[in-house]
């Protein structure tokens, strides 16, 4: 027996499979939230589980290759443990699992940290991560190395042979149906093919594979068929070209104003759910009044980014790789067409608003290639009201909006991004939180969550009251798309929807001119070009095709050609050359600017200005000062005594401190180059009638 353990079990070999079994195991355990379920997907899926043990010992491997074969265990071992743990802990907090394209977003992590975690918890995960790299050090300097040098002429063969079977291997099970390369339903995808697979897939499978007719010529018969189709009128209006070269046309074309709800659905789809009251009458009775119908979108639980990066570009994210995010993989790299760069064509200033970080997703790098002019984020308003989990009532959204419609002569396209609704929804009563009560859903904790979800939502609902009361003030004509990014993170199922499915949300095209009713499904790519259409517009390359082609056969197909022309390819659509240039754009709407500065009797250093907010911090000389928000006019600088002599700035810091903005210097003397605050008279007027059309709103509009 002690012949046979030394021969067949206490070897290389034998120990590396073993450990890759036990690894799995416990990764699948982790993720799962259960040793009971990591069982059950064991017996129920061997040869998938098979599969990702050998893939857990391909990496393993690599201890054939070196002498420090027990550091190289421990340091590959702890690498898939922190793997399968952080999984499941994403999953605790939300519906969709880990994937590689978020270590691209690990900023953005810190940014959200608090609102998933205590900082007790964040304290244990930090002691975790410290303990576990404490752990491979402690490996790399004492664990004993292997007596006998590396065979490289047998142990490199042997490697690379493993390599070249596994392969075959993955082929195999792909050509078999065992796996899948694509993920409908990337959370699905990690239950039905494990953590080490799924999670491989989304690190290696990205962007947009090469179409297999991908050549010159058929993206130029693609070209031809769109030419004659795109159109830089509007209603039939002939273009003009103003002093800038810009094509403007003639009749001045409306506003758009796209409104990304999050986490916004109409919650009585849920066939077992009961309600003390309509939660959402307002949306409701838009969708009799104005075109509606379901929006299906890329993600269930999160990803608002790829919703948002399907309308905005009119790109299907089907083609792209599992579980990417194209705001953290291409567009850090080229430019995209977009509708902004469409509209921009026909004289709009484009806008993108959202009451959370500008920083989130890198937003205020990503908009710059998708053609945004200004981006308001929510260092630039004054949010006095957050939920209990912290996040930016919507209703401060309101007062952005009106900010760019006012900022300019021409027409306005405003992308805007709501967070209130954003989970994750406590499982206890919040207390003098739930005006609407809910029943039907015997899981208590469960109960709790859609009810504080409800609610958030209802005040969703009304926000959408006060919004159209006040746009319906401004005498100009609009548009207002309104929809939901994604259902929330509260594990709903097809079956306890009425309509079926998950990647569903709706949407509802609200306008003040009398467009007609054209009630349809679509998807989330469609939905700027059915709203363009709608509209008599037709241009833009995705929008024209859409437009045009969304009914032929080769829809699909000719959609991924031109997708990775755009993105990856030669750009023949373009004649070779990309004609899209990022954006100079700016941060905030309205200038950020100091009119004095002095000493107060209580000598305290005060700057006076416009537009400040609890984010603004003063700037002196080259030197950043620790800042006390006043009001919007007025900030403090505890620390400091005044110099004639130095210049001043304020500087825009999101909770981070990452400088998204600095105005210009300010010195004293230049009292009146500086202070260009709003015309007082217009501002009192504006306001007036916006709190006019609030009031009236009271009942609710569905009444």
């Amino acid at each position: 027996m002690k012949e046979f353990i030394k021969k067949y079990l206490y070897n290389n070999y034998s120990i590396s499979l073993l450990i890759a079994i036990l690894l799995n195991f416990l990764i699948e355990s982790f993720s799962r939230h259960s040793v009971v379920a990591a069982l059950s997907y064991l017996i129920h899926s061997p040869l998938v589980f098979l599969y990702n043990t050998l893939l857990i010992l391909l990496t393993l491997s690599i201890s054939l290759l070196v002498r420090r074969k027990f550091f190289t265990f421990t340091a590959i071992s702890v690498i898939w443990l922190a793997g399968g743990i952080t999984n499941g802990i994403v999953l605790n907090n939300r519906v969709t699992p880990f994937t590689a394209n978020e270590l691209k977003l690990i900023s953005s992590t810190f940014d959200v940290l608090e609102k998933y975690f205590t900082k007790f918890q964040i304290g244990l995960i930090i002691l975790g991560i410290t303990l576990a790299v404490l752990g491979v050090i402690i490996a790399f300097f004492k664990a004993p190395k292997s007596k006998n040098k590396v065979n490289y002429k047998k142990a490199v063969p042997m490697f690379f042979a493993g390599i070249a079977c596994f392969f075959c291997l993955t082929f195999g099970a792909l050509k078999t149906n065992i796996l899948a390369s694509y993920f409908g339903n990337i959370a699905f995808a990690y239950l039905d093919y494990g953590f080490p697979y799924a999670f491989a897939n989304t690190l290696l499978n990205t962007g947009i594979k090469r179409p297999v007719n991908y050549s010159e010529t058929s993206v130029d018969q693609l070209r031809e068929q769109l030419a004659s189709t795109d159109s830089l009128t509007i209603d039939g209006a002939n273009p003009v070209a103003s002093s800038d070269n810009q094509v403007i046309p003639q009749k001045k074309s409306p506003n758009i104003i796209m409104l990304q709800l999050e986490s916004f659905f109409d919650p009585t789809h849920m066939t077992n759910l009961e309600f003390s009251e309509d939660p959402v009458p307002n949306f409701r009775k838009l969708k009799e009044q104005f075109s509606s119908g379901f929006l299906t979108v890329p993600s269930v639980g999160a990803g608002t980014a790829n919703t948002e990066f399907e309308i905005i570009s009119g790109m299907n994210l089907e083609f792209f790789g599992a579980g990417e995010y194209p705001y953290k993989s291409i567009l850090r790299k080229t430019t995209a067409e977009s509708i902004n760069y469409d509209l921009k064509d026909l004289g709009y200033t484009t806008h993108a608003i959202h009451n959370n970080k500008g920083t989130f997703y890198t937003r205020q790098k990503v908009f710059k290639m998708l053609g945004f002019d200004t981006f308001t984020s929510l260092e630039y308003m004054d949010v006095e009201e957050v939920t209990p989990l912290g996040w930016a009532k919507d209703k401060y959204l309101i007062k952005p909006i009106l900010d760019a419609l006012k900022s300019t002569e021409n027409s306005d396209y405003i992308y805007t991004i709501s967070v209130q609704g954003h989970g994750d929804y406590p499982d206890t009563p919040v207390e003098n939180h739930s005006k609407i009560t809910l029943s039907g859903i015997e899981d208590e904790a469960r109960l709790n969550s859609f009810e504080y979800f409800t609610n958030e939502i209802h005040e969703m609902d009304l926000f959408i009251a006060e919004l159209i009361a006040a746009l319906s003030t401004i005498n100009e004509d609009t548009v207002l798309v309104m929809y939901g990014d994604h259902l929330p993170t509260l594990g709903i199922t097809d079956e306890e929807i009425d309509n079926g499915d998950v990647f569903q949300t709706e949407y509802v095209i609200w306008n003040n001119f009398g467009l007609e009713k054209q009630d349809a499904d679509v998807e989330a790519y469609q939905l700027g070009a059915h709203l363009l259409n709608q509209l008599g517009i037709h241009h833009g390359t995705l929008t024209n095709y859409h437009q045009q082609f969304q009914d032929s056969e080769n829809y699909q197909e000719n959609l991924k050609l031109l997708q990775y022309d755009m993105l990856y390819g030669e750009r023949y659509i373009y004649g070779g050359v990309n004609p899209y240039e990022p954006t100079k754009m700016q941060m905030g709407v309205n200038e950020i600017a100091i009119s004095d500065v002095y000493m107060d009797e209580n000598g305290q250093f005060v700057v006076k200005g416009q537009n400040f907010t609890e984010y603004s911090r003063v700037k002196i000389n080259d030197k950043p000062y620790e800042t006390t928000y006043v009001d919007a006019n007025t900030l403090i600088v505890p620390d400091y005594t005044l110099n004639e002599e130095d210049q001043f700035a304020i500087q825009q810091v999101t909770v981070t401190n990452h400088v998204l903005s600095t105005s210009s210097k300010y010195k004293i003397g230049q009292e009146e180059e500086n202070n260009q605050f709003y015309d007082q008279g217009y501002e009192e007027g504006y306001q007036a009638g916006y709190q006019a059309a609030i009031e009236s709103m009271n009942p609710p509009m569905s009444e």
